[in-house]
């Protein structure tokens, strides 16, 4: 075979070679550009489980990267799989199930931000004989997890509740967000006698989000309403498939109704559950309450004034009025973007630090597109030192500032019930970066 033929066959091979380093070059471009926005907007702390590579493992397959359900969180980085956007990971577990060489770890915290967990079995039952914990509280934010844990939970509790007793009941739930109406369900299909308690309304932390905000979710089977085929939904939807759930099993849910304390009886042999609206006695208790807890408070004069609310619930009630959005995190930023689209608001934002660092890009950025358009008013290194009935003041750098007011709500984050978890008698634990 001559020079010329030789460089016919090859040419072609050349040109796919040179087009697929074309691709890895730009591909790996592309994940480095990102990796490097994420380090400088400060989104480097996954919320809660998220995956750990180990690269003595890893072989750069990008498994992990296609499995991953939420977009592009995990990258491929000179030929070793990395957590590119850790904040924005929910803690699916897809990745590791679809690493090949068993690269991946699921953890909770990192060595520098840990997480409060409260232990628990295999079985979701906690150190307290009969008491167990599904859903968010448990680390489990993503819907088809908590509903997934709920029912497990449940066939536990099934095995206790097949001796006899003579409770009221085999189990209260606490909780009607997706573990504990997942939870219910299952309890009802397999004719449990169950009662189940919400301090607020249907849908729990779902039910808390900004209208129109978009919920991520995965297909689920749910007991006797059957499967559930979601992707992509707004929370108005999720919340409508939640009562078409409740309409069509006749579930009941007590709402309302706050759990206050619950006292072992002899031997452990069920609980004393006292709760806002009565008592009951009950074979097993099972927890599905979610993370935030007690809404974090300013601690300034007039934050008991009636304008004051720790949660957007409809951006339509603040038509026409001077709002005051205190916050830096995507709820406090999702809120105030919602409210400013109502016609005839005054939308600012106070936020102790100098940028939302901790915001999503998409949400930074319209903010501070609104703030460049005059449609959000941007109060940065600033602090709320009182709270009056039409105004409120400000301080920055040791200067005062007084604004109109009408409304006032704080997204400053929660405290997490860990010390209500340990008045149960639960032990939680704070992990590192730890399975």
């Amino acid at each position: 075979m001559g020079l010329f033929e030789l460089a016919v066959y090859a040419l072609p091979m050349l040109v796919v070679w040179a087009a697929y380093w074309l691709y890895q070059h730009n591909k790996r471009r592309k994940v480095l550009v990102k990796k490097q926005e994420t380090i400088e907007s400060g989104l480097t702390e996954p919320a809660s489980l998220h995956p750990v590579v180990d690269p003595t493992l890893c072989m750069g397959c990008g498994a992990c990267t296609r499995a991953c359900p939420e977009g592009k969180i995990l990258g491929v980085v000179d030929g070793k799989a990395e957590l590119i956007e850790p904040t924005y990971c929910i803690g699916h577990g897809a990745c590791k199930a679809a690493c090949p060489f068993d690269a991946i770890t699921l953890v909770f915290g990192t060595e520098t931000r840990g997480i409060e967990i409260p232990l628990l079995s295999e079985e979701f039952e906690t150190n307290v004989p009969g008491m167990y914990i599904a859903g968010e509280l448990g680390g489990m934010g993503l819907i088809r997890n908590a509903i997934t844990q709920g029912v497990q939970a449940i066939d536990a509790i099934k095995k206790r509740a097949s001796a006899k007793h003579q409770y009221d009941l085999d189990v209260v739930i606490v909780g009607a967000g997706p573990a504990g109406i997942g939870a219910a369900l299952a309890a009802k299909k397999n004719n449990l006698k169950f009662r189940v308690i919400e301090q607020d309304s249907l849908g729990g932390t779902i039910a808390h989000f900004p209208r129109k905000k978009m919920v991520m979710t995965q297909p689920v089977d749910l007991p006797i309403f059957g499967k559930v085929k979601l992707k992509e939904t707004s929370k108005e939807a999720l919340l409508e498939l939640w009562e078409e759930v409740i309409d069509k099993t006749d579930l009941e849910i007590n709402f309302g109704e706050r759990l206050e304390e619950s006292s072992p009886l002899a031997n452990n042999a069920g609980f004393v559950v006292n709760t806002t609206k009565g008592q009951y006695t009950a074979r097993s208790l099972l927890l599905c309450l979610g993370r935030r807890g007690t809404p974090r408070k300013l601690d300034v004069p007039g934050e008991d004034r009636t304008k004051v609310v720790y949660r957007l619930v409809d951006p339509a009630q603040y038509k026409g009025q001077k709002v005051l959005v205190v916050g830096g995190g995507d709820s406090a930023l999702e809120a105030a973007i919602s409210i400013a689209e109502e016609p005839g608001t005054t939308v600012t934002i106070s936020y102790r630090s100098d940028s939302f660092s901790r915001a999503k890009p998409k949400n930074r950025d319209t903010v501070l597109s609104y703030g460049n358009a005059g449609r959000i008013n941007l109060m940065l290194s600033t602090q709320v030192k009182e709270i009056t009935e039409n105004e409120v003041d400000l301080e920055k750098e040791g200067k005062k500032y007084r604004i109109e007011n009408d409304a006032v709500i704080i997204c400053a984050g929660g405290i997490l019930p860990t010390p209500f978890l340990k008045k149960l008698g639960i032990d939680v634990e704070t992990k590192y970066g730890e399975a």
